[in-house]
C-alpha cells in the first residue's frame, strides 16, 4: 500500500501498544523525525516504562515537534494516540503551526498485540491495556477525518503494514521548482481589454477564438505570467478575464492564486448565501449571459486556486493580501484567510472600510512577496514586498512586475469602471517625507538593493550606528551617502611587499574584467561634498537652510561653521564657472573625494597615536642601540639583540618619515586641497554607469576653474591581457610609491561592472611598502610579521565592501528620483550599521 504524506505534515501514527508503531516508524522515517513518546519518558523520568512521568514527557514531546514544525520539518509522533482528547493536542499543534496532521493507524488483532508485550520483558501489564486501547481504537475509526486530519491512513493486519510504503506529495502551494522569468499581475477585476494591452506590452502573443476572444496568452522567450488574485468583480467583462487567464493557466503559460473575490464568486455559484456587494452583483450578471458549461469551468477554476505560491527555490511568495514569513508554504485555514483577506486592526476608516493591518512594514522575511488587495496609486516596495494594485478598476492602472528584473510595466485604465468607495490616493496614510522615525532603522532590518539584492542589518549593529548617527552625524536631510569600505588586493606573494599591483591585476581579469583604471591614492580623509546651486535650492530641495554639507565616511561635518561655509563656496563657484549646473541641468551636485592634507581632519588622530610611537621609538632605540653597541665592543655577545634593534632603529625612522608625508599646515582655506574622482548623483541622475575617465574629466574642469583648491588624481590605463600593459602598470606604481606616494586604486574602467557571480568589486586598494607602516606598524616589514600578515583573511572585507557599494548606490538612486527622506537614509544608515561594531541593542 502507498501512503502519501504532504512534505510538510505532522505525521500521528495510531495504535494500541504491541501493534508495531516504532517498527513502522524505524522503517520508513528517519531517526531524527520520530518522536518517541517512550523515549522521552527516560528523558524526563531515566525510565521509559514509567507511566508517572507521561505527563512530562508528553510536555517536551509536544516542545519538540512544535520547533521542529515550525522549522517546516516533517515529524512523526510515536505513541499509541488511541485516545480522542490526546489526539486533539496534536491536531491542535499543527493548526498553530500551520502544517497538515495526517494519521496512519496500524490495526491489528488483538492477540498478535497481546503476544508481542508478552516477549518484551518491558511490558507487563498484561491484555486488559491492550483490550482497553483497541476499544479506543474502535470508537475513534469513523470519527479521524472529523477530527481534523487531513488524511487517514488504516492498515488492517500486518500484511498491509508489511505492504505498506511511504510517499511525499508535493504541497499545493510549492512551485519552488519553477523558477521564471515571470510577470506578475495585479489586480484586474474584470478589466479586459487593459489585461490584454498589458499582456501585449509585456511581449506575450495572444491567442483568440472563432469569435475573437482572447483564450491564451503565451510569451516568445517562454516566460509566465503570474496572477495575484481578484480577476473578478466591478469591471465591464469578468467573462472575458476569466476565459483569457483559464485558458493561460491550463496551457502552462500562467500561474493564479485566489482572491477574496474569487473565494466569495465560487460562494455565489454554488447557491450559498453571501452579499451580493463590492462588484459581484457585476460578475453574477456578466456570467449570466454564458453559457452553463462556462459557469461550470469558472466554478471548478475559482473553487480550484490555492491561497498562495511560493517559487523559485523559495525566493519569491505571491499572495492576494500578503503573506508574513511565518506563513509561506503553510496550509491552514488561517493562512488562508490571511492570504486572501489580510489582517485588519479592527478600526474602520472614515469611510467604513476597515483599517488593514500594515503587514509589510513589519516584514523581514528572506523572500519577496508580490501581493494586490488593497489598491495604490503606485507600487513600491516596502521591505522586499510590494503591492501590485494600481487600482485599474478604479481608474487607475494596470500593473505588472517583471521577475527577476524588478521591472515595473503598466498601462493605464480606459475609463473609472466603477466608483471607488474610498479615493485612491487615501488608500495609505500619508507620512511626511523629512520626517524619520526609529523604526526605520532599529531592530534587524533589510534593505532591498537594485544590484545585489536583499542585505541584512543585524539589531546589535544598528544599535551602535544609531548611537554614532544620533550623537554626531549632521543633519540626515544633508546627508544622502556614506561612501563603502574598501578591500585591498590579494596578499603578494613576493618576499619585500605586502601588497602589488600584479594581485590587482590578475584579481580583475578573473573576473572578466580586461581595462582597468590605475588612479592615484591620495592620502587623505574621504570626504563627501553635497553642494546646491543656492540656498532656495538647499531649502526647496532638501528642506535645510544652506548651499550643502561637507561630511566624513561616518557622516560627521568636516568643518565647523564659517570654514564649512567658506568651503561650500569655493566649490560652489567652481562648479558654477565649469557650466556644470546647466550642463547637467541641476541644481545639486553631490561628489566623491578625498580632502588633503590628512593632518587636516586627523591632527588629533596623527598626534595621539601615530607621533607618541614614532617620538618612543626615536627616543628610545638610538639609546639602546649606542648601549649595545658598547656592550658589544667590551666583548659581550649581544650581536642578534643588536642587530634587530638596529633594524628597530630604521623601521621606527621610516615609520615618522611615513606618517609625516601627509601632514602640512593650513590656515582657514590655505593649504586645503580636494581631489574629486566620481561624480555621484545629481537632479534625477546618477553616474555609476559613466566610465572612469569621464568622471576624472569632471574633476579636471574643477580643477581647472580653481586650481588652488582642486587637485589632479593621477591615473593609467591598463590592459589585464597585454604583459606590456601590465608591466607599465607596475612600473607606475613602484614610482609612485617610490617617491613616496600612498599607491593606487584599481578600479573596472566602465566603473560599475557585473560579472558571472554578480558585482565585480568597484576598486580595490594597492599599497605601497612604507606606508603600510601606518597600517600594520614600524615594524611590519620583519620577515616574522610579514610572514604573519600574509594570512590574512579578506573575505570578509571583500563581501562587506561589496554590500556597503551596492547600498550606497541605492541610496543614490532614492537620492536622485526624490524619493522620501527615510527611504534615502535607510541605505545611508545601513552603511554605518555595517561599519559599527555590535552592541547589545538592549542597552
Amino acid at each position: 500500500m502507498e501512503l502519501s504524506i504532504p512534505d510538510l505534515s505532522l505525521v500521528v501514527l495510531v495504535g494500541a501498544s504491541g501493534s508495531g508503531k516504532s517498527t513502522f516508524a524505524a522503517r520508513h522515517f528517519l531517526p531524527t523525525q520520530v518522536l518517541s513518546s517512550d523515549y522521552f519518558r527516560g528523558l524526563v523520568a531515566d525510565d521509559e516504562n514509567d507511566q508517572s512521568a507521561s505527563g512530562d514527557a508528553f510536555d517536551v514531546l509536544h516542545y519538540v515537534a512544535g520547533k521542529r514544525l515550525a522549522a517546516g520539518r516533517v515529524t512523526v509522533i510515536d505513541a499509541t494516540n488511541v485516545q480522542q482528547h490526546v489526539r486533539a493536542r496534536l491536531v491542535a499543534l499543527a493548526r498553530e503551526h500551520n502544517v497538515l496532521p495526517v494519521a496512519i493507524v496500524l490495526d491489528l488483532p488483538e492477540d498478535v498485540c497481546v503476544s508481542r508485550n508478552a516477549e518484551r520483558p518491558d511490558r507487563d501489564f498484561g491484555a486488559r491495556v491492550v483490550r482497553r486501547h483497541q476499544a479506543d481504537l474502535r470508537k475513534s475509526l469513523r470519527h479521524l477525518g472529523k477530527e481534523g486530519f487531513r488524511k487517514v491512513h488504516v492498515l488492517r493486519g500486518q500484511a498491509e503494514v508489511d505492504a505498506a510504503s511511504i510517499t511525499y506529495e508535493r504541497m499545493l502551494n510549492d512551485l519552488r521548482h519553477e523558477t521564471g522569468p515571470f510577470d506578475v499581475v495585479g489586480d484586474v477585476h474584470g478589466c479586459r481589454a487593459e489585461l490584454e494591452e498589458l499582456l501585449s506590452e509585456l511581449g506575450y502573443a495572444l491567442t483568440r477564438d472563432a469569435e475573437g476572444r482572447a483564450v491564451d496568452a503565451a510569451h516568445p522567450a517562454g516566460r509566465r505570467a503570474a496572477f495575484v488574485g481578484d480577476l473578478v468583480d466591478r469591471g465591464p467583462d469578468t467573462p472575458g478575464v476569466l476565459r483569457l487567464v483559464m485558458g493561460m493557466v491550463r496551457a502552462g503559460h500562467a500561474f493564479a492564486v485566489s482572491g477574496n473575490h474569487e473565494h466569495k464568486l465560487v460562494q455565489a455559484l454554488r447557491g450559498r448565501k453571501v452579499k451580493v456587494a463590492h462588484g459581484l452583483g457585476e460578475s453574477l450578471a456578466q456570467l449570466a449571459e454564458e453559457p452553463a458549461e462556462f459557469r461550470r469551468d469558472v466554478e471548478a477554476f475559482c473553487y480550484d486556486l490555492v491561497s498562495h505560491y511560493v517559487l523559485d527555490g523559495g525566493a519569491l511568495v505571491l499572495a492576494h493580501a500578503g503573506l508574513p514569513e511565518n506563513y509561506h508554504g503553510r496550509a491552514s485555514g488561517r493562512v488562508r484567510s490571511f492570504a486572501l483577506y489580510g489582517d485588519t486592526t479592527g478600526e474602520t476608516d472614515e469611510f467604513g472600510l476597515p483599517v488593514r493591518y500594515p503587514w509589510a512594514n513589519d516584514y523581514r522575511g528572506k523572500a519577496m512577496v508580490l501581493y494586490g488587495h488593497t489598491p495604490v496609486p503606485d507600487a513600491e516596495w516596502v521591505n522586499g514586498t510590494m503591492c501590485l494594485d494600481t487600482g485599474v478598476v478604479f481608474g487607475g492602472k494596470l500593473t505588472a512586475l517583471r521577475y527577476p528584473e524588478k521591472e515595473l510595466v503598466s498601462v493605464p485604465a480606459h475609463q473609472v469602471w466603477y466608483e471607488p468607495v474610498r479615493p485612491l490616493a487615501s488608500t495609505a496614510p500619508a507620512r511626511d517625507e523629512r520626517v524619520l522615525n526609529l523604526s526605520d532603522v532599529a531592530g534587524n532590518r533589510t534593505v532591498e538593493t537594485g544590484h545585489h539584492g536583499r542585505i541584512s542589518v543585524r539589531a546589535e549593529h544598528s544599535a551602535a550606528a544609531l548611537e554614532v548617527m544620533s550623537r554626531f552625524a549632521i543633519d540626515p536631510r544633508w546627508l544622502a551617502y556614506l561612501p563603502p569600505t574598501m578591500s585591498p588586493t590579494a596578499t603578494s606573494t613576493r618576499d619585500d611587499v605586502l601588497e602589488h599591483p600584479a594581485e590587482a591585476f590578475a584579481g580583475f581579469r578573473g573576473a572578466g574584467v580586461q581595462t582597468v583604471l590605475c588612479e592615484e591614492k591620495h592620502m587623505g580623509s574621504r570626504a563627501v561634498v553635497l553642494v546646491c546651486r543656492d540656498a532656495g535650492v538647499g531649502l526647496a530641495r532638501f528642506g535645510v537652510e544652506g548651499v550643502g554639507a561637507v561630511h566624513t565616511r561616518t557622516g560627521r561635518a568636516f568643518f565647523p561653521g564659517e570654514l564649512g561655509e567658506a568651503f561650500l563656496d569655493r566649490v560652489r563657484a567652481a562648479v558654477t564657472a565649469a557650466g556644470l549646473w546647466d550642463e547637467l541641468a541641476t541644481g545639486w551636485l553631490l561628489l566623491d573625494a578625498e580632502l588633503l592634507p590628512w593632518s587636516a581632519k586627523a591632527g588629533g588622530l596623527i598626534r595621539e597615536q601615530y607621533a607618541s610611537v614614532g617620538a618612543a621609538a626615536g627616543a628610545a632605540l638610538p639609546k639602546a642601540v649606542d648601549a649595545l653597541t658598547a656592550a658589544t665592543a667590551r666583548g659581550v655577545d649581544v650581536a642578534d639583540l643588536l642587530a634587530r634593534t638596529t633594524s628597530r632603529e630604521a623601521n621606527g625612522a621610516a615609520y615618522r618619515e611615513a606618517y609625516r608625508r601627509y601632514c602640512w599646515d593650513t590656515d582657514g582655506m590655505d593649504g586645503l586641497r580636494l581631489a574629486p574622482f566620481q561624480l555621484l548623483a545629481s537632479e534625477g541622475r546618477t553616474f555609476e554607469a559613466l566610465e572612469h575617465p569621464w568622471h576624472l574629466g569632471i574633476a579636471a574642469r574643477l580643477r581647472a576653474a580653481d586650481p588652488d583648491l582642486f587637485t589632479e588624481t593621477r591615473n593609467l590605463v591598463v590592459d589585464t591581457t597585454d604583459e606590456g600593459s601590465l608591466a607599465a602598470g607596475t612600473a607606475w606604481w613602484e614610482e609612485m610609491t617610490g617617491a613616496g606616494g600612498e599607491g593606487v586604486v584599481v578600479k573596472p574602467l566602465a566603473n560599475l561592472v557585473r560579472g558571472p557571480r554578480g558585482l565585480v568589486q568597484p576598486g580595490v586598494k594597492v599599497r605601497g611598502r612604507e606606508y603600510l607602516r601606518i597600517i600594520y606598524g614600524p615594524d611590519y616589514t620583519e620577515t616574522a610579521n610579514l610572514d604573519r600578515l600574509r594570512t590574512r583573511s579578506l573575505g570578509g572585507k571583500r563581501s562587506l565592501a561589496l554590500r556597503e557599494y551596492a547600498l550606497g548606490l541605492e541610496g543614490l538612486r532614492r537620492v536622485a528620483a526624490g524619493e522620501p527622506l527615510w527611504r534615502v537614509h535607510e541605505c545611508v544608515f545601513a552603511v554605518l550599521a555595517l561599519e559599527s561594531e555590535p552592541v547589545d541593542p538592549r542597552l
